[in-house]
């Protein structure tokens, strides 16, 4: 494989940067992530991180050096970060749980596929136009195109997400793919701190006119710009496919011809993920849904 990558995060006008992102690759796989912790719950870069954690770990493990069933992956790994983050929240007492949402792609044998829960999001652009977008798990996005949109109260958010990782219930989850690459087509990963400053036009435009380790500095700068000082965090990751004869050693570019089997590379950040990561079963899950509910219910009760 060779692709050009790169990576930016601005922590904009938040008292803190809960986004986080990074890729992990191997001779033949690549996987790209990156998640947004959600603010109004407790620790959300720790939700974003144990994701990336979790998913790098498994990703690791089962790119041996591909993965064999993409979508079987990408859905087992999407709810073993979700049951970490439960399983965290268990073992700290927390009240409330660490929230994230998360999109992440893989690229293998010539093609991309995705998953993503929330609104954080992933565009697919060749030749300057747009391919695909995620669409995000907010009642604004899902009633969109509807003739009887769902009613909701006057006075509702309707960009408030009806699900994450860390939420006590099962998270509800989109996979897409695969989709054929050809030399050139970008893929980007990013946060809401993107797209809230910047429509999708804009976004599309600069992705389709400049290399990504141009591009995703120019979208971040454009985006805090735009925002101002009540900016969000700004968290981009974005890569560009390249065939083997026309790859060019510029900056942000990979090849893996070199690599040799058994290698991963990965710049997601190690953590103290143990040989526990996937021993979870549907009982524990529930039980650690429960006694998160429960807590919260009784810490209701006090209140009122």
């Amino acid at each position: 494989m060779k692709f050009s990558v790169f990576q930016m995060s601005r922590k904009g006008g938040r008292e803190k940067n809960e986004d986080r992102m990074g890729y992990c690759y191997t001779k033949a796989s690549g996987i790209f992530l990156l998640a947004d912790g959600m603010g109004g719950h407790p620790e959300g870069e720790v939700a974003a991180q144990l994701a990336l954690q979790v998913i790098s770990a498994l990703y690791q493990k089962e790119a041996k050096p591909e993965i064999e069933d993409v979508h079987a992956f990408l859905n087992m790994a999407l709810l073993a970060a979700h049951r970490h983050i439960l399983r965290y929240a268990t073992e700290k007492g927390l009240v409330d749980t660490p929230r994230t949402t998360l999109v992440a792609a893989i690229v293998q044998g010539g093609v991309a596929n995705w998953v993503h829960c929330g609104d954080s999001r992933l565009y697919f652009v060749r030749n300057g136009e747009l391919l695909a977008r995620t669409r995000d798990h907010s009642y604004l996005e899902q009633n969109q195109g509807e003739r009887q949109p769902a009613q909701l109260p006057a006075n509702f958010n309707r960009n408030v997400l009806y699900t994450c990782l860390g939420s006590p219930a099962k998270p509800v989850f989109d996979i897409t793919g695969p989709v054929p690459l050809q030399q050139g087509d970008r893929i980007l990963l990013c946060s809401d701190g993107l797209w809230g400053s910047l429509d999708d036009p804009e976004i599309v435009y600069q992705l389709g006119q400049k290399p990504v380790t141009a591009a995703v500095p120019e979208l971040v700068e454009r985006a805090l710009l735009k925002a101002g000082v009540r900016s969000d965090n700004v968290t981009l990751i974005a890569m560009e496919w390249e065939t083997p004869d026309m790859f060019q050693s510029t900056r942000g570019a990979i090849s893996t011809d070199d690599i040799e089997d058994g290698v991963f590379a990965s710049t997601v950040q190690a953590g103290w993920l143990d040989s526990t990561i996937d021993d979870l079963d549907d009982e524990a899950i529930e039980r650690s849904i429960a006694e998160i509910n429960e807590a919260i219910r009784r810490s209701s009760a006090r209140k009122a």
